[in-house]
């Protein structure tokens, strides 16, 4: 009964019509004007009703309206840091989903010295959604340059080691991180398990650690995760499920996005979920890991690693980088990646392709520019004030 105002009009003029047809004959029907006044009251029930559903409709489309959109980056390295400080600028409701397959570094030292997964990733979330002062941040990020067992590690991964030795496990401690950072948003692991990242080269061999991956010199078939059996965190489900956008790198092709989609069930909960699925290209080719592919050879990488499409959209950089910044990546082997914009189409994919560069040491994609392309695919804007404010 949609159009329960057609009903209720004619109902009330049909007992409109009962009742004047009784008085016009002069013959005060007992019968007649009970059925004509029962019509009647029913079309003013029905009236009712009628505005009753469309006072709740209008209530909860206005509850829709104000609800903070919920976005779901997913993803490791700087890069993935990059975006979510730019989101956390918005008044939405942020997860990042973060790779722990790490095993280089600070990360790898104290996962094998303490047996944890490697926190640098989650630190660089934590550090980007943090609403804390400058020096804080610069104190988690502090790295020891000298010390019997300290040198190379950061301030913060010590922290989060600490903290999962207080608090018992590595959920926990990212949690109450979060709590003592005021963390606008949540930073999850993609699983619990223990995981390592392994690849298989063009000429047959394995190299295991993702910290080996990019050094071994050939190319890369494809990757995959030891267990295969590990599942994500009931947690990121219901995130990837109830999102109204999902954002997928930037970040290391196989060393960093891939293995979030890798978890068992991760990606087809993706591609299930109704949310608008976002991919935002690297800017420059990996040496060791990307080496000439473009824009469109990136994502059929992801989609023959997981098996489907995933992808509504693609962020691409459409601006020159600066004759100096092209020398200085061209002498590390690394080279602006091309955009195909005619394959990404045969992808099915939307190509957003605008000047999303920041450069200043690196060629960094611009949190800003790339954040307030995101809210604006899910109807979002930044008001007058500096804060953001959902729009319908």
């Amino acid at each position: 009964m949609r159009n329960w105002w057609l009903w209720a009009w004619t109902i009330g003029c049909f007992g409109c019509g009962m009742l004047g047809g009784t008085l016009a004959v002069s013959r005060w029907s007992d019968h007649g004007l009970v059925l004509g006044s029962t019509v009647l009251a029913l079309a003013v029930l029905l009236l009712g009703w009628g505005w009753w559903r469309e006072l709740r409709a209008t209530r909860r489309r206005e509850l829709q309206r104000r609800r903070r959109p919920r976005i779901v980056c997913i993803g490791g390295g700087t890069g993935l840091s990059v975006v979510l400080r730019g989101l956390k600028e918005f008044d939405v409701d942020l997860t990042a989903v973060v790779t722990v397959a790490d095993d280089g570094g600070s990360s790898g030292r104290l996962r094998s010295d303490l047996a944890m997964p490697p926190p640098g990733d989650i630190r660089n979330c934590l550090v980007a959604l943090a609403d804390t002062e400058p020096l804080l941040e610069r104190l988690l990020q502090f790295r020891f340059p000298a010390g019997e067992g300290l040198a190379g590690h950061s301030f913060g991964n010590l922290f989060l080691a600490a903290m999962t030795h207080i608090m018992g496990d590595f959920e926990s401690a990212i949690r109450e991180t979060s709590r003592v950072l005021a963390v606008r948003g949540r930073v999850l692991p993609a699983v619990r398990e223990d995981v390592v990242l392994r690849a298989v080269l063009a000429d047959g061999s394995v190299v295991q650690g993702e910290s080996h991956i990019p050094r071994a010199g050939q190319r890369i078939e494809r990757v995959e995760l030891v267990p295969d059996t590990a599942e994500p965190l009931p947690e990121v489900l219901d995130a990837v499920q109830a999102a109204d956008a999902i954002v997928v790198g930037p970040g290391s092709l196989y060393t960093s996005v891939l293995p979030n989609l890798l978890v068992r069930g991760l990606a087809a909960a993706v591609a299930a979920s109704p949310a608008k699925k976002i991919y935002v290209c690297n800017v420059m080719t990996q040496p060791g890991e990307t080496d000439s592919l473009s824009a469109a050879e990136h994502v059929e990488v992801i989609y023959r690693h997981v098996g489907m499409r995933l992808f509504d959209y693609i962020l691409v950089n459409a601006s020159p980088l600066p004759p100096a910044a092209l020398a200085q990546y061209q002498a590390q082997g690394a080279y602006p990646v091309r955009v195909d914009i005619e394959a990404l189409h045969r992808l099915g994919l939307r190509v957003i392709a605008r000047d999303f560069v920041h450069y200043a040491t690196y060629a960094r994609h611009d949190s800003r520019l790339i954040a307030e392309q995101i809210v604006s695919l899910i109807g979002f804007e930044r008001p007058d004030n500096g804060r953001a404010e959902g729009r319908g």
